[in-house]
């Protein structure tokens, strides 16, 4: 597969990456539990804010997130565990709202917050992450997650991609949101198409019918960034709900595993899946059956994983 050698066995560890949570001997044993689940591709999560959706200043002194050294141990331990990197800098909203949300003007007006100031900001940080990522051998570099409104400023991604391969030999990637793959338009400009597939359990087939047509035109490697659903009653059919009441169910994350799998597996242009997610400070095996978040471990789906990774890894090897 031309830009992934090998499907993408891959979970998100960290996120959102708080200061003074990784680079510990329990993030350590969070990450090796990780790598015990066949795991062979990792997204190494952490946020930088601003300020509300009209911000144009990206910073990482807004909240405590994590320092470039204990991103270098991430990758560091990640690589000694045998995992690929991808590098996964996010920008969030400080007030709560989603990053989707952060927009301005079409085109740039005078007096007004603009796409060309964020731009800069952002570019800025996503730089300093490709910097670090090239040093340490990140095997893949993230420009962007879920940034609908974003999405439509095509001559400024192409700009912030043409700056990240002046340092950054890697491969780059786009995080696109849930329904937005066919509406982005510089598919071209990154080696490999990514996005978030929280889709309803029962609604698999037909979004990869209608994903499938956007990979065949760009003619790059495709993968779901981000894909899961909580270990909760209900989720199944609202994945991207974290916040979804319900009673905890590992069967209810199992059957969505499943399903989502077995979709994926009939199509073979789906070059695997980076779940969401798996957190630096893991909880006791113990509560894993009231636990009710996206993490599998110790749970039915986490076992079945495990199976499935090294069943995607050999078909490759074999």
């Amino acid at each position: 597969m031309t830009g992934l050698e090998s499907p993408v066995c891959g979970m998100t560890w960290g996120w959102v990456g708080v200061r003074g949570t990784w680079n510990t001997p329990a993030a350590a044993r969070s990450m090796q539990a990780m790598a015990d689940h066949a795991v062979t591709w990792t997204a190494i999560a952490y946020a930088a804010e601003q300020e509300h959706t009209f911000s144009t200043t990206i910073s990482r002194d807004l909240q405590p997130t994590v320092t470039d050294g204990e991103i270098v141990w991430a990758i560091r331990e990640a690589h000694s565990l045998g995992m690929k990197v991808c590098l996964k800098p996010v920008v969030n909203v400080h007030d709560g709202t989603w990053r989707a949300h952060i927009g301005f003007f079409d085109w740039d007006v005078p007096g007004e917050p603009t796409w060309t100031d964020w731009f800069v900001s952002y570019t800025e940080f996503i730089l300093d992450a490709a910097r670090l990522a090239q040093a340490e051998g990140c095997a893949m570099l993230c420009i962007g997650c879920e940034m609908v409104r974003a999405d439509g400023q095509e001559a400024h991604w192409r700009r912030l991609i043409a700056a990240v391969r002046e340092v950054y030999s890697g491969l780059v990637t786009y995080n696109c949101d849930k329904y937005q793959e066919d509406h982005v338009t510089w598919w071209d400009a990154v080696d490999v198409i990514s996005s978030s597939g929280y889709y309803p359990i029962d609604q698999w087939e037909a979004q990869l019918d209608r994903i499938e047509p956007v990979v065949a035109a760009a003619g790059k490697p495709f993968f779901f960034m981000e894909a899961g659903c909580p270990s909760r009653t209900g989720s199944a059919r609202i994945p991207n709900d974290w916040a979804l009441p319900g009673e905890p169910s590992g069967q209810e994350q199992l059957d969505y595993y499943r399903a989502m799998f077995a979709a994926g597996e009939s199509r073979p242009w789906v070059g695997g899946y980076m779940l969401w997610d798996w957190p630096a400070e893991l909880y006791d095996e113990r509560d894993a059956a009231t636990n009710d978040d996206y993490c599998p471990f110790g749970k039915p789906a986490g076992s079945w994983l495990r199976e499935s990774y090294l069943t995607m890894a050999g078909q490759v090897n074999a």
